[in-house]
């Protein structure tokens, strides 16, 4: 008979019985200590729970031979110490009332009595009112008196000594030491009230000290101490409410991304957590302007009716659900959304009228007793009312004409090719003379570049790049004010694409048909196990409709039919502005130029294309003097 069945077998002959208390200690273990960061969290959990205004990690071997956590919080009663040891035993919940709204880092009660149980544990501990400290040793439950001021230190020696089999999992004490420090600077980033600071075999690791000011200027100082002046310089501020929801922190710039996903941190009510629906909603936002598989960096912090979040997901307390899902990624995509929606183009040291605090669906006026942009070295130019200094300042010119002048017969302008907001809506405003953020055009380099001078030096521009992100958010524009319930043109195929699909396509397709229809998606049964591709949208006629139609079911199986729509007409669109924007090579006078740097100081997101990459670069000339040694 082969051992596994006879294993089977000799355990089904097995009597059911509870198990000893012991074991069920070191099963509760097993979910909650995986290492000893593990243990960290934990206790730094109860340290800022009892209002601990500084809390200090010490570490042994990375946390193995020693951990310890000490705050000046309320301290633990002399009676309730022994109690503090048992399992389900806490302070923080009394009833399902209280469960079902957690407002504490920590509740279930397991926490100390699992890592009494594969360690050396002891806890001293001191309230206000009492003489001196006591101190509990977990294993015997001797109390003992002590000198301690108010608070309370937990000491945990030797960890996973009674299961050395754990122990071998552990990595090298650097690794171990470099998980302790992210738990604590985890913890830094939600509280910059509280002081913590990480000592090492005696050294001190990282300090970071408890931020006065109001709360907005302490969250800043806290993610300046402890993501470093580089993520303050290549982020920007997020603060957006949607009905109970409120989302604040900053959303790095698409300059600032990394190739791993090791600088988003979000919480949730001071909770990090790692939450399917806000990680999904910030990459939404950063869809059309992150490049290939780059990962954004953000720190947000997300605040709603602890009734309206379970945080009694998992045992250690990373994840949650929310009761209404779509209300937090709404919030959470618009908040990033917005901050990364102003361009940095037009705030490279000059601050345009208007732009500060624009909303999505908002235009600004430009001031009555101003006239429109100039263009330089032609005074008498108007390129918002169209005057005409040769044929391509009338193409130009045709970016800014008002809607209510796109012809629907003509299919150059009536697709957005060549259209731009109206006079009316988003008018180009002048500033001083030189002090354009993208200064003044100087000449073509190669038929790919735009050349300026800005006051910080010199300013080189992708024309093509930045003519696609233009063409792009006034496509976007005007598909957010066409009609309701308006569908993408579409084009039905001569032969119809079949394939084998899953029960979650063939599900996804008759449950969906509305949404497939809106994106210009005809998708029908061909048999129970196939389905057919009869029609796709007009302008991806020559693609792959089988990869599109199993792109789109996916997405739709997975998140909002509203979020599906959303994206891939911006991705049909993106696609609509790649072709209409000016091409390489095509020779620009410097009118034509100065004009799209203009549009671009005004349009939102133009700092990076449809794709992602950049459309413009700064070189300082500080830049430029160490280029040529000058100072030197």
């Amino acid at each position: 008979m082969p051992l596994v069945n006879a294993v089977l077998l000799d355990s089904a002959r097995r009597p059911i019985r509870e198990l000893p208390d012991e074991l069920v200690s070191q099963i509760a273990a097993g979910e909650v200590v995986e290492r000893p960061a593990s243990v960290v969290r934990e206790l730094v959990d109860n340290a800022l729970d009892s209002g601990a205004t500084q809390v200090t990690v010490r570490l042994l071997a990375g946390g193995v031979r020693l951990i310890s956590v000490e705050d000046n919080g309320c301290g633990i009663a002399r009676e309730e110490l022994p109690l503090a040891l048992r399992r389900h035993a806490t302070s923080k919940i009394a009833s399902l009332e209280d469960l079902e709204s957690v407002a504490t880092m920590g509740f279930r009660g397991e926490a100390l009595a699992a890592i009494a149980s594969v360690s050396e544990m002891s806890v001293l501990s001191r309230t206000d009112g009492q003489p001196n400290a006591i101190l509990l040793d977990a294993r015997s439950g001797e109390l003992k008196p002590a000198a301690r001021g108010t608070g309370t230190t937990v000491e945990v020696k030797e960890l996973f000594f009674a299961t050395p089999a754990r122990r071998k999992f552990l990595k090298t004490d650097a690794t171990e030491l470099a998980h302790c420090v992210e738990a604590v600077r985890r913890h830094a980033l939600a509280r910059p009230d509280v002081g913590f600071a990480i000592w090492h075999e005696g050294k001190l690791v990282e300090q970071w000290r408890a931020c006065a000011g109001t709360a907005d200027a302490a969250v800043d100082q806290r993610l300046r101490d402890v993501l470093g002046d580089e993520f303050m310089a290549g982020s920007v501020a997020v603060d957006h409410r949607s009905g109970a929801v409120h989302v604040w922190g900053r959303a790095g710039t698409p300059d600032a991304s990394r190739s791993r996903a090791d600088q988003q941190f979000s919480y949730v009510n001071g909770r990090f957590v790692r939450d399917k629906v806000i990680t999904h909603a910030a990459r939404s936002a950063y869809e059309d302007v992150l490049h290939g598989h780059r990962q954004p960096v953000y720190a947000l912090y997300v605040r709603l009716d602890p009734a309206r979040v379970d945080v009694n997901v998992h045992p250690t307390k990373i994840e949650v659900r929310f009761r209404d899902s779509r209300e937090v990624h709404q919030a959470v995509r618009h908040a990033v959304d917005n901050a990364l929606a102003a361009p940095r183009a037009a705030t490279g040291g000059v601050s345009l009228p208007g732009l500060a605090g624009l909303q999505d669906g908002q235009v600004h006026e430009a001031p009555a007793d101003r006239p429109a942009f100039q263009a330089w070295g032609q005074p008498g130019l108007n390129l918002a009312t169209g005057a005409a200094q040769g044929n391509r300042v009338e193409e130009l010119a045709a970016l800014w004409q008002p809607r209510s002048q796109i012809s629907a017969a003509d299919p150059e302008t009536s697709s957005g090719y060549l259209t731009g907001p109206s006079s009316s809506e988003t008018a180009i405003r002048p500033l001083p003379d030189g002090e354009w953020p993208l200064g003044r055009a100087m000449f073509q380099l190669q038929g790919i570049y735009i050349v300026a001078e800005n006051n910080q030096g010199l300013v080189i521009v992708d024309m093509h790049a930045a003519h696609e992100r233009i063409v792009y958010e006034r496509l976007k524009r005007q598909m957010d004010t066409a009609a309701p319930g308006a569908a993408l043109a579409s084009q039905p195929l001569l032969i119809p694409a079949t394939f084998a699909a899953t029960p979650q396509e063939v599900a996804a397709a008759e449950s969906h048909t509305g949404t497939l229809q809106a994106l210009g998606l005809d998708i029908s049964a061909f048999s129970p196990k196939t389905l057919a591709v009869r029609a796709v949208p007009t302008t991806l006629v020559n693609g792959d409709a089988v990869e599109l139609a199993r792109s789109v079911l996916a997405e739709l199986s997975q998140h909002d039919a509203s979020t599906v729509i959303e994206r891939a007409r911006n991705e049909l669109l993106s696609t609509m502005a790649c072709h209409g924007a000016v091409r390489a090579n095509r020779k620009l006078t410097v009118e034509e130029m100065n004009a799209l740097l203009r549009q671009m100081e005004e349009t939102e997101r133009s700092d990076q294309c449809n794709h992602g990459r950049p459309t413009w670069r700064q070189l300082s000339l500080r830049e430029l003097d160490a280029l040529f040694m000058r100072g030197r």
